[in-house]
């Protein structure tokens, strides 16, 4: 959802027609027949994508992890980074996934808000509530975005992107500017949630200067393969990003042209040593 007219929503539309997305274009008048429980923004369009889903993260990783530890793989949660050496042959501690230490640039901290349906399952995939997205220029850079009520049953995920932060600081930012922003866009446009969050929670996203991927080797050690700087979207990612990893660990030809997602293409955005408290997480960022 966003201005029809604007920059961004005019190149997302052409871009889905462009590659024959299947996608339906909703205009103010017709959205509340498809989409009922939200006021539409006045000058604001909808694209509505008939293919898209919910993808259950928790679920996704537990599959994923059952699968590895069959095939023999250990799993450890929360070990710290103790060393990498680079060379000829590289030694690594561990499997190293350290999130927003790992790169110079942006991180950024979200708060992650949940909102009490006042009629549980109005805004459920059952009612075929979909994923949103809503471009908000009058609000700053960042897009609002909401995910249906089937997570947490009765409350419903709306969240934006928002406060640059230190990742060791996090926990220490009380501002709740962004929160106050998500509270008006419930209030005006999703009148079947209480307009105060129940529950608040927070993640970190490392977050490129063009919200690209890096997806490279290493430019001094080739056998040290990167990727990160997943800009807060890479999880969906995760089946592609992870053959084209391989396919470079394995020293082949990647599938696809990494080009837009090579390290020098970031010119202020540079590999630097690991902080040693950089926690070994199981899931993107």
């Amino acid at each position: 959802m966003g201005p029809e007219n604007g920059e961004g929503f005019s190149h997302l539309k052409a871009m889905m027609q462009r590659h024959k997305i299947p996608t339906v274009f909703l205009e103010k008048q017709e959205f509340s027949q498809h989409i009922p429980n939200v006021n539409l923004t006045d000058g604001n369009g909808a694209l509505i994508d008939n293919h898209a889903g919910v993808l259950y993260v928790d679920r996704a990783l537990r599959a994923v992890q059952r699968v590895f530890q069959s095939s023999g793989g250990v799993i450890k949660d929360g070990e710290k980074v103790i060393d990498i050496t680079p060379g000829a042959v590289v030694t690594v501690t561990t499997v190293i996934t350290a999130g927003p230490w790992f790169l110079s640039g942006q991180v950024v901290k979200i708060s992650v808000c949940y909102w009490k349906e006042k009629i549980p399952g109005t805004y459920s995939v059952g009612q075929r509530f979909p994923c949103f997205i809503e471009m908000e220029p009058e609000e700053g850079e960042y897009d609002i975005y909401g995910l249906p009520s089937n997570e947490y049953p009765g409350l419903m995920k709306v969240s934006d992107r928002r406060d640059a932060t230190e990742p060791d600081e996090r926990d220490k930012q009380t501002d709740r500017g962004n929160i106050d922003i998500l509270v008006r866009y419930v209030t005006r446009c999703l009148p079947g949630l209480v307009p105060v969050p129940a529950v608040v929670e927070s993640c970190m996203y490392m977050v490129t200067p063009d919200r690209n991927f890096v997806l490279d080797s290493h430019s001094t050690y080739g056998n040290t393969i990167i990727g990160a700087g997943f800009s807060g979207h890479g999880f969906k990612f995760g089946p592609i990003i992870g053959k084209l990893l391989s396919q470079l660990a394995m020293g082949q030809v990647p599938s696809y042209d990494l080009s837009p997602f090579r390290i020098q293409h970031f010119q202020s955005c540079q590999i630097v040593t690991l902080n040693p408290r950089a926690y070994n997480y199981i899931h993107l960022i």
